[in-house]
């Protein structure tokens, strides 16, 4: 994984050059994610890695309808260099580039049962209170949290979880 992250970082900050100055940031997330679950989806994949598949021919079948030249001559340039496989980590990566320049924390909200949406604005207010930036946040729902949530933003995780508090608990009941 390491290795494709690696691999994939140069492609995503030239696509992230490409958009910016273009001034297409939502443009091209949509495009790259598009060709992401195209690319990651098994049957797609193994037609990529096709030896007789063409360069043209693999980007049109990852350039969504709405794609522009330059997206196009970009999923040409990765085929030519056979990196089509990296394009979910390209995207992701894309992703949290995007977010830096327009001050974004993006923050998955994981929870036992689904938040009402008071309590969620509320986590968004103190999030971004917290990070000095706007906040972006995904839901999540898992039951064996048993109650409480897990917020992931960026590289900072909050276990406010019943299942956490009690993993401490037994950690700390252990360590005596």
């Amino acid at each position: 994984m390491s290795q494709a992250l690696t691999l994939a970082r140069p492609y995503a900050r030239a696509a992230f050059g490409i958009a910016r100055d273009a001034g297409a940031f939502a443009q091209w997330s949509d495009a790259l994610g598009f060709a992401a679950r195209v690319a990651a989806d098994p049957q797609a994949a193994s037609l990529l890695g096709h030896p007789a598949l063409g360069g043209e021919q693999a980007v049109s079948l990852l350039s969504p309808e709405q794609a522009g030249g330059a997206f196009r001559d970009f999923l040409g340039l990765l085929a030519d260099n056979r990196r089509l496989s990296l394009l979910p980590e390209i995207a992701g990566l894309y992703e949290e580039l995007r977010a830096e320049a327009e001050h974004v924390v993006k923050a998955v909200v994981t929870s036992a049962t689904a938040l009402p949406a008071g309590e969620l604005d509320s986590i968004k207010a103190a999030l971004k209170k917290r990070f000095g930036r706007e906040v972006d946040v995904e839901t999540a729902v898992d039951a064996g949290l048993i109650g409480g949530a897990v917020i992931a933003a960026g590289d900072t995780v909050i276990d406010g979880s019943l299942r956490g508090k009690l993993q401490r608990l037994q950690a700390a009941l252990a360590s005596q």
